[in-house]
């Protein structure tokens, strides 16, 4: 609602006929994309392509009622999914009720990524995306990273646009989305996610970074996966270990995994 308030028809205008049509259809759109994305998803991530249910988890024995309820569900599903697609198709191909959908390319640039970062399907694959990038500042905390951006990402866009909404007048509706987009959502942010990463960061952070003339110096490989070793963390015995291994090793144990010791700090 903050979104279509500045940026559609004029900056800060409050009656436009197509305001309302274009956030709906807006809506619509991403929600049908979600779907699709989401179904193609469960797709890939399924093992069990059997359409029958067993009585047991050890038995061959069928159960007829259930195996015909995932069977018509499964159906089901696919139908669905193949009207969504073709109506979309159609409704793009033939342009019917669109007269009053005007989008601007920023509009539809900040809605839909607003809305990626808020929806649960896109939410889940952005670690996944991260740890596709291999970031190595990230230091494989990727799962830690990800919500944290995500809310930093809808926070500083929500404050811009309040900001835009104020310098209109719109008083009551910018303090309204302030609260609810801004104060609620870093509060949140902040006790929730941000701490889990500041917590590991601050385990982390009792290990030296390694130069790149040590690692280099030390030419040898991660004691625990027996990899190269681009970025390490040193132990206070003097042993190099990339990042994530070394949270692997403190989840079991304080002390090092070559030689024992138990890590002490000065």
């Amino acid at each position: 609602m903050v979104c279509d308030r500045v940026l559609l028809c004029s900056f800060g205008g409050k009656n436009c006929p197509q305001k309302r049509i274009t956030g709906l259809y807006s809506l619509m759109f991403y929600n049908v994309i979600t779907y699709c994305v989401s179904y193609i998803k469960e797709l890939i991530e399924k093992e069990d392509w059997s359409p029958y249910v067993n009585m047991t988890q050890h038995s061959n024995i069928k159960h007829v009622a259930m195996s015909a309820t995932k069977i018509v569900l499964e159906w089901t599903k696919a139908v669905t999914f193949i009207i969504t697609v073709t109506f979309m198709l159609l409704v793009f191909g033939l342009e019917q009720g669109l007269e009053h959908y005007q989008p601007t390319a920023l509009y539809t640039f900040i809605t839909w990524s607003y809305y990626m970062c808020t929806e649960r399907v896109f939410v889940e694959l952005f670690p996944h995306v991260l740890v596709f990038l291999r970031i190595s500042a990230f230091e494989a905390l990727e799962l830690l990273y990800a919500p944290v951006l995500l809310r930093y990402y809808t926070i500083s866009i929500s404050a811009v646009l309040i900001l835009v909404l104020l310098l209109y007048g719109q008083f009551r509706f910018a303090f309204m989305a302030a609260y609810m987009n801004v104060y609620l959502r870093t509060k949140e942010m902040i006790s929730n996610c941000l701490l889990k990463l500041k917590n590991e960061q601050a385990i982390l952070s009792r290990f030296r970074r390694a130069s790149s003339e040590e690692i280099q110096n030390c030419d040898d490989v991660c004691a625990v996966c027996l990899s190269q070793m681009n970025r390490a963390r040193i132990t206070p015995c003097q042993h190099f270990f990339h990042a994530e291994c070394l949270r692997q090793c403190l989840n079991n144990s304080h002390y090092c995994p070559i030689c024992k010791r138990e890590y002490t700090f000065c």
